[in-house]
């Protein structure tokens, strides 16, 4: 533990002295506990700036005290110099505006050592990694590098010699790993994402047991450019969130064709939406399942899988040895020789330098002869012909993430036996090419977490992330450790969670959940469908007049607007007349071009009616522009003209 304790002064010297700023104001205390979404809204809106989300997440880290969760934290006045920097940047135009991300130290970001979690190993990057430069490039502010099981190898997340960070969910549990860092983080609300990397689970076991996102891309989607390999040919960079649909936000800002990495592939994986119909998803047959005795977890399997089928998916058992196989190959056969090629020079020179576990492992890669390889590349190869068949009768793999849950007490104990359990599930992914997401299903009452994997072929990847946000938004669990639950979903297209009968209306102004006209909307029994924003074809203007203050919105150009906050409602049909039927000129009801490419119903000024009127665009809605206009000389009036 001797590099740990080397570590403790750096990380507190970034954060010490501000505990009289912890939860300031409450702004600040919202702005980082949240998912990214929720963040881009806030910073867009001018609710809450870049700075402020920065400033609040070292407050939190400061606050979560676990020195064990990242090896070195980016000095804050370099973080809150960057997020200041973006005051001159359209909030619009960078797709992750000022969302603070850690990412795991195998990673390169520059300005920070790269470890793998063993300090005679550390050096010192000159420039990001490409999937950070991506990143950084789209807004995100990196704030520190995360701890994790040496050299990547090992799903527990106890194998490092700067401790064991917090499971976020329940100190006694084993956090999961390699990435064990860049999940807890995300598990405790302190950052809304992080990167971790996945060749035998890393991405997928530790987001199960924090109750979080873990979304495994398809292999070479993103870069591996300046990532230290754990298999060269099987490593993929993962994205850990609190949602599917965040996680799925940085893949496509990440992904992206390398040249400078040879792994690197040109593939389409298309965007997040619905579950498709007819969708087949294949499970492995009810002898054949392996929970070791967990019967907490079998169950909850077999509750996760009811909730696909209530989904629309169609259950199909299948035989599923041929995958068992493919993952005891991962540490039988060649990919054990990668890792070794990795420390071999550290390994001969300074032994003691590399965790005992870890040097147990890979120090066996040196022994195979090249004839063991080719064995098992071709028993890999029939073994992939077998998995393609199986994918031409199922669409995808419903799988548990890990079958089962370990203390740190347990696994100290007996560190490969269990490791080697919980890649049951995961094992076989990269070595058949699959890409997948592992989200949460089940929290029993003492918090332990259980979780579902799903599982496609390369490209996939929209397929896999679309059905695994719907299975996460049907479990209505807390997101993490935090109070969060998961927002509603709406698939492009689609008017879900609209029930027969009823009409959606977007709206912009005092009719705005929580504003004096919302009370309108529930007289007429309209329920709150979702929050959105417009296309960026619109402009709002503080309507003329009044008591009381009115926005107008106004459609423009492609190009001379703005996207604008609103809400969407859905009214019964009947009242949706009688509700347009009292609107006051020169407001109406049109058409309204959503964000997404949909459309809807909704209220808009006639042109004549903004003549002379202040463009209040800037502010990107109605709230935003009551919260922080500094030239309002008027007060909000509600429907009786009381001031509010």
């Amino acid at each position: 533990m001797r590099g740990h304790d080397k570590l403790r002064a750096p990380i507190s010297s970034h954060v010490a002295g501000r505990s009289n700023l912890l939860y300031a104001n409450r702004e600040l205390e919202l702005a980082v506990n949240a998912t990214i979404a929720a963040i881009l809204d806030a910073h867009r809106t001018g609710a809450v700036s870049p700075h402020d989300t920065i400033q609040r997440c070292y407050r939190a880290i400061e606050k979560h005290d676990d020195r064990a969760q990242f090896i070195s934290l980016r000095p804050e006045a370099d973080a809150l110099a960057e997020a200041r920097s973006l005051a001159a940047r359209d909030p619009r135009a960078l797709p992750l505006y000022g969302v603070p991300f850690a990412v795991k130290d195998n990673i390169d970001v520059a300005g920070l050592p790269t470890t793998a979690a063993c300090p005679a190993y550390s050096y010192a990057p000159r420039e990001d990694a490409a999937v950070v430069r991506r990143l950084r490039a789209a807004g995100a502010i990196v704030i520190g590098k995360t701890n994790l099981d040496q050299f990547a190898t090992g799903l527990v997340g106890v194998r490092s010699p700067y401790g064991i960070p917090r499971n976020a969910l329940r100190e006694d549990l084993i956090p999961g790993g390699s990435s064990s860092g860049s999940a807890t983080a995300v598990g405790a609300g302190l950052v809304p994402f992080a990167l971790g990397t996945d060749t035998a689970g890393s991405g997928r076991v530790p987001a199960m047991l924090n109750n979080i996102v873990g979304l495994k891309p398809s292999l070479g989607l993103l870069s591996t450019s300046g990532v230290v390999p754990a298999c060269r040919s099987l490593d993929c960079v993962s994205i850990f969130a609190l949602t599917a649909d965040d996680a799925f936000a940085v893949l496509k800002v990440a992904a992206g064709y390398d040249a400078a990495d040879p792994y690197s592939r040109r593939l389409a994986f298309g965007d997040i939406d619905g579950v498709p119909k007819g969708l087949r998803l294949g499970v492995p047959a009810p002898a054949s399942r392996e929970f070791f005795g967990d019967a907490g977890a079998s169950k909850a399997y077999d509750a996760a899988l009811a909730r696909l089928a209530a989904l629309g998916a169609a259950i199909e058992e299948i035989d599923f040895a041929p995958f068992y196989e493919t993952a005891r190959l991962l540490y039988e056969g060649p990919w054990v020789a990668e890792r070794y090629l990795v420390v071999r020079d550290l390994l001969a020179r300074d032994p003691d330098a590399i965790h005992a576990v870890t040097r147990e492992i890979v120090a066996g890669g040196g022994k195979p002869s090249a004839a063991d390889a080719f064995a098992a590349f071709y028993r890999l190869e029939a073994l992939r012909r077998v998995s393609e068949q199986v994918f031409r009768s199922v669409d995808a793999l419903a799988v548990p993430t890990a079958p089962c849950v370990y203390t740190r007490e347990a696994v100290l104990a007996d560190p490969i036996r269990l490791n080697s359990r919980l890649g049951t599930y995961t094992n076989f992914v990269n070595l058949l090419n699959l890409c997948g997401i592992a989200v949460p299903t089940a929290l029993a009452a003492d918090r332990t977490p259980f979780g579902v994997t799903l599982l496609a072929p390369a490209g996939e990847d929209a397929l896999v992330a679309s059905l695994g946000r719907a299975l996460h938004a049907a479990c209505d669990l807390p997101l993490g450790a935090t109070a969060l639950r998961h927002p509603p979903t709406v698939s492009r297209g689609e008017t879900a969670g609209v029930p027969d009968g009823y009409i959606e209306v977007a709206v912009f102004g005092a009719h705005l959940s929580g504003l004096p006209l919302n009370r309108e909307l529930e007289a007429h029994h309209a329920r709150l469908v979702r929050s959105v924003r417009t296309a960026d074809t619109y402009r709002l203007y503080l309507l003329p007049g009044g008591p009381p203050l009115r926005p107008g919105l106004v459609r423009v150009a492609p190009g001379a607007g703005a996207t604008i906050e609103a809400e969407i409602w859905a009214m019964p049909a009947d009242a949706f007349g009688r509700f347009v039927a009292a609107i006051p000129a020169p407001l109406g009801i049109g058409t309204v071009a959503l964000s997404d490419g949909t459309c809807v119903k909704g209220f808009l000024a006639e042109q004549a009616g903004v003549a002379g009127a202040r463009d209040i665009t800037r502010f990107g809605g109605w709230r935003s522009f009551l919260e922080h206009d500094p030239e309002k000389r008027e007060p909000v009036f509600g429907k009786d003209h009381a001031p509010i």
